[in-house]
């Protein structure tokens, strides 16, 4: 047992060190890890010695596991406990996040509070540093392995959300500290947005640097209307460094959790913010410049130093959209199976001003796609079935992690000569494309350059699908009659 003693020591030290844990608090905590276990015993005086939370907490497990206090199945659930009695409460982590940011700026206290959700384990940097990330054909593309798939929209929607009681979804600021969705190491800090008590929070998964959501403190559906553009832009202000967005508020082309309204955002900087213009025009009342962008996706950039200027032009956008029709181009904006026209909304803070991004989205179905006509088409759900949100309509791709197994058979197939295994069957229409750009080239470098490059085709097609103008001019021509 000694061992397992020492491997609570440990984590009591690496909190001294790394999640402000005082002197003064030190027994009280460490009491209370031991009363989360079931074991008392005096300190062995066992140091973390500069190792990750992820190495402290494996060897943690393991010896809990070997004395009997619980199973392999629940030592996440006995982790997130006993780094939440080891962190910070939260009115504490806020008075830090405050005070540095007054000190030294937003920056300072976003990176403070990132690093201190990467430190007591709730953001699981290890995992995520173990996916496949490359950039292909101006996308970056990643393998998620830390998150199951849902290739069910209806599944993806219970896997995040509570089927009533409490707290009333996943992302409800009554997750703080709730250990029964393994959130005991959640901390949060509260912002404004139009006036509104919101707070932002980091994602335990993020696809990208610094990924975090901003929540309403209300439990209300999610919804994208003229004060979306205000909010959206408060959080700009008060974060410059952060881009911030709005997920389409409808399923198969929105967020999985639509029943609690919340925007996505971080510190990377995503292709679709690097697109440049392939049309610009000016909005004369304002003199507000509009861009149709260069991008696969159908999306529209309004640019304006002034807040007012963007929220009207880009309401004039947004209402324009969703009562659009273009039976031809099979745009309906609302039928018997209810609304389909929707827009996500992004902004980032520049040189030139307020750069806020609007991305055309459509859900609407039909016979021959009835997971959606602007949707990934049925070729491509081998590599990604999942909903297209705003994460990958700006132009980063996140892809299932059967992918990595599934396609290192099918290069170790090209490779060796041999034809696609039955089992992988779905693959052979993108089995027939990664042979193409092998061409005569079949050693293994040629054959994963060869995958890398379809994965990137297959991207760029997925959002060319998603883009209910199939053409720049088009979409410059329903620019001109919204404005």
């Amino acid at each position: 047992m000694n061992r397992l003693y020492e491997s609570i020591d440990r984590l009591v030290d690496y909190a001294r060190h790394k999640l402000g844990l005082t002197e003064k608090n030190a027994d009280y905590a460490r009491n209370g890890v031991l009363g989360i276990l079931g074991v008392a015993f005096p300190s062995t005086g066992a140091c973390a010695e500069n190792k990750s939370i992820a190495e402290l907490l494996a060897a943690f497990s393991d010896e809990a596991i070997k004395a009997g206090l619980f199973e392999r199945a629940d030592a996440e659930k006995y982790c997130d406990a006993v780094m939440g009695e080891l962190s910070l409460m939260p009115h504490a982590i806020e008075e830090v996040f405050t005070y540095l940011e007054n000190k030294e700026g937003s920056a300072a206290a976003t990176s403070m509070l990132y690093e201190y959700c990467v430190n007591n384990n709730y953001v699981k940097k290890d995992k995520l540093d173990k996916n496949p990330r490359f950039e292909q054909d101006g996308l970056i593309i990643t393998i998620n392995k830390a998150k199951p798939e849902f290739r069910d929209a209806k599944k993806a929607a219970a896997g995040n959300s509570v089927g009533g009681g409490y707290p009333a979804c996943s992302i409800c600021h009554e997750n703080e500290g709730f250990g029964g969705r393994g959130k005991r190491t959640l901390r949060t800090v509260d912002l404004e947005l139009g006036g509104q008590k919101w707070f932002w929070q980091y994602s335990p998964y993020g696809y990208f640097y610094q990924h975090g959501i901003a929540v309403n403190y209300e439990h209300t559906p999610m919804h994208v209307d003229r004060a979306t553009f205000g909010r959206l832009m408060d959080f700009a202000d008060r974060f410059p460094h952060y881009f911030i967005g709005c997920n389409a508020a409808l399923p198969r082309i929105g967020g999985s959790v639509l029943a609690h309204d919340h925007y996505q955002g971080g510190g990377e900087v995503l292709p679709l913010h690097k697109a440049g213009a392939k049309y610009s025009l000016t909005y004369e009342k304002t003199k507000t410049l509009v861009e149709v962008l260069d991008w696969h996706g159908t999306a529209v950039r309004v640019v304006d130093r002034s807040r007012e200027n963007i929220t009207e032009v880009s309401d004039k956008i947004r209402a324009a959209w969703v009562d659009y029709d273009d039976p031809a181009l099979g745009i309906v904006h609302e039928d018997g199976d209810g609304i389909h026209n929707a827009i996500s909304p992004t902004v980032v803070k520049t040189a030139r001003g307020y750069e806020m991004t609007i991305i055309l989205r459509s859900n609407i179905t039909s016979k021959k796609y009835p997971d959606g006509v602007f949707h990934a088409h049925p070729e491509f759900h081998v590599i990604k079935k999942e909903s297209i949100g705003l994460i990958e309509a700006q132009g980063l791709f996140i892809l299932p992690g059967r992918l990595e197994t599934e396609l290192a058979e099918i290069s170790e197939c090209i490779c060796d000569g041999k034809k696609l295994p039955a089992a992988l069957s779905d693959y052979e229409f993108i089995y027939g494309e990664i042979l193409s750009l092998c061409g005569n080239k079949r050693d293994k470098k040629s054959v994963d350059d060869a995958v890398r490059r379809e994965l990137g085709s297959v991207c760029t097609r997925i959002l060319q699908n998603t883009a209910v103008f199939k053409t720049h001019e088009e979409t410059l021509t329903f620019v001109k009659a919204a404005l």
